[in-house]
């Protein structure tokens, strides 16, 4: 059986919202970020280019987040267990943060 992984739909539409929100952000700063200024193709600006997604990078993406979880929930799960605790709270997430992340 193949492990479940997030549906590709809802981890584009996660990206979309952050790159709406930070859109608005920029424009809300006078677009004075480095990244507006860049020129990527003839009189076209970062800032006016669509942002997108492809097929493959959405599904990279979703399992990228699914691989990062199981290993943060096995962790936790360690610590738990070491504690003596049957369930894992969020302590136990909070310790082993820092690695995983370093790890990632």
């Amino acid at each position: 059986m193949e492990d479940e992984t997030f549906d590709p739909d809802l981890i584009h539409a996660i990206f979309k919202h952050v790159w709406t929100k930070r859109s608005l952000e920029r424009e809300r700063n006078g677009g004075n970020d480095a990244l507006d200024s860049e020129q990527v193709g003839a009189g076209t600006s970062k800032k006016n280019r669509p942002t997108s997604a492809n097929a493959h990078a959405l599904k990279l993406s979703c399992e990228l987040l699914r691989v990062f979880i199981a290993e943060a929930v096995g962790r936790a799960a360690t610590i738990a267990e070491a504690e003596g605790v049957s369930k894992i709270e969020a302590t136990h997430l909070e310790r082993i943060l820092p690695q995983l992340l370093l790890d990632f």
